[in-house]
C-alpha cells in the first residue's frame, strides 16, 4: 500500500473508530435515556426508552431433541411442562383442547370401580400429551376392584418392559408393580415409547399469535411507541430548548399518552423540524393479519371446525347446519380419541367396564 493510501486509510480509521464510540454496546444495563453526543456539530441523539424483550423463553422450552434412557426411565422426546405453558399462550389453542375433551365426555357412562372424574382427568391428559395413564388396585385374586387416574406429566416408563414410575415434586421416582399401570398411548412414527400429539407443527404459530398480542399490549403500555424519529436540522435550538422538548416527549409516555404538544421555533425554516416514521404498528393493521393467520393454523392442526372454534364468520357467510357440523366432527374425531379410552376395559371385570354413548343425528 503507497504511503498516500496508508494516511488516507488511517484517517478513515480515526473518524470511525468502532471501539471509543461513546456508547458500550455489550453493556446491556446503559441508559438509553441518556443524551449522547454524537459530533462535535452540536447535534444530539437519544433515545425514548430502553428496549424490552416482548417474549422471555427459548423454544427448547417448549420441544426436547431425542429421547433419552438416563438409566432408570426413558425422558419423553417432547417437554411436558412446555406442553402445559403451551395451553395459556392463546386463546385458541386451550380452549380447543378443553372442548374436545367435553366432546369425548359426552355421553360417557361409568361403572362401579371407575368414574367419571377419574375419566375426564384420563381424557383431557390424552388430548394434550396422546398419553394418558390409569393405575389398577386388585384384590388378592388379581382382580381389578378400583381405577386411579395418574398424572401423564409426571409419568415416565422405566427401562424394564411394561413397568412405570411417577415422578415426585421432590425429584423421588416411585415405581409401580409390573402390570400395575395402564398406559394409553397414540402411535408415533418415531419411537413407541411415549405417545405423541400431532397437533406439534402448530407451535410455532401457537408462539405467534402470542407475541402479537404482547407485542401490541406492550405498544400500547409504551405510550411512545418509538414508531417514529423526532428530527431537527435548526441552528435556533438550544441546549434548553432540546431538553424542554425531550421533557415533552417522555411526559407522554404512559398514562395520559397521545398528547399534542406545542412547538415555536422563532426564525425557523421550513423542514427544521420532521417527524421520520420508523415502523408505526398502528398505521397497518398487522395485528389482525398475524391473529388470523395463526389463528387459522391452530385450527387446522386440531381439525375443529371454526364453527365450534367460537370463530366469527366473516362478512355475510355463515358455517352452515352446525348441528350436522356436530355430527360429522364427533363422527371422524371424537369417536376415535372414544375408541383408544375404551381400551381400559380389558384390565376391567366385564360387569364394571365403561361405555359411550353416541350422540345420533335426527
Amino acid at each position: 500500500m503507497s504511503r498516500k493510501n496508508r494516511r488516507k486509510a488511517k484517517n478513515m480509521a480515526t473518524g470511525f473508530n468502532t471501539s471509543n464510540t461513546g456508547i458500550n454496546t455489550t453493556d446491556t444495563k446503559m441508559n438509553t435515556s441518556n443524551t449522547i453526543p454524537v459530533s462535535k456539530t452540536g447535534s444530539t441523539a437519544f433515545s425514548f426508552g430502553d428496549p424490552e424483550a416482548v417474549l422471555k423463553g427459548q423454544m427448547n422450552d417448549y420441544i426436547g431433541t431425542q429421547l433419552i434412557d438416563n438409566g432408570q426411565y426413558y425422558q419423553p422426546p417432547v417437554s411436558l411442562s412446555g406442553m402445559t405453558r403451551l395451553l395459556r399462550a392463546n386463546a385458541f389453542h386451550g380452549p380447543i383442547l378443553e372442548f374436545k375433551t367435553n366432546m369425548v365426555m359426552r355421553g360417557f357412562r361409568a361403572s362401579p370401580i371407575l368414574s367419571r372424574r377419574v375419566m375426564h382427568a384420563a381424557a383431557t391428559d390424552y388430548v394434550v400429551f396422546a398419553n394418558c395413564y390409569f393405575q389398577r388396585i386388585r384384590d388378592f385374586a388379581g382382580t381389578t376392584i378400583q381405577v386411579r387416574h395418574l398424572p401423564a406429566i409426571n409419568m415416565r416408563r422405566l427401562k424394564e418392559p411394561g413397568r412405570y414410575g411417577l415422578l415426585t415434586n421432590d425429584g423421588r421416582l416411585v415405581q409401580f408393580r409390573l402390570g400395575e399401570v395402564v398406559h394409553i398411548k397414540n402411535y408415533d412414527v418415531i419411537q413407541n415409547i411415549y405417545g405423541m400429539p400431532w397437533y406439534l407443527g402448530a407451535i410455532q404459530s401457537m408462539l405467534l399469535n402470542e407475541d402479537a398480542t404482547l407485542f401490541r399490549r406492550k405498544y400500547y403500555l409504551n405510550g411512545a411507541h418509538m414508531g417514529y424519529i423526532f428530527y431537527s436540522s435548526s441552528t435556533g435550538l438550544s441546549e434548553d430548548d432540546q431538553e424542554s422538548i425531550k421533557n415533552a416527549i417522555k411526559s407522554s409516555k404512559g398514562v395520559g399518552n397521545f398528547r399534542n404538544m406545542f412547538l415555536h421555533l422563532p426564525g425557523g425554516r421550513e423542514k427544521d423540524i420532521q417527524i421520520l416514521p420508523v415502523g408505526d404498528f398502528s398505521t397497518k393493521d398487522e395485528l389482525e393479519k398475524i391473529k388470523n393467520i395463526s389463528r387459522d393454523d391452530i385450527i387446522a392442526a386440531h381439525r375443529i371446525p371454526a364453527a365450534m372454534a367460537s370463530v366469527l364468520p366473516s362478512g355475510n357467510s355463515n358455517f352452515g347446519d352446525i348441528t350436522k357440523v356436530d355430527y360429522v366432527y364427533e363422527k371422524n374425531e371424537v369417536l376415535p380419541i372414544r375408541e383408544q379410552l375404551l381400551d381400559i376395559n380389558e384390565w376391567l371385570p366385564l360387569n364394571a367396564r365403561i361405555h359411550f354413548e353416541t350422540v345420533e343425528q335426527n
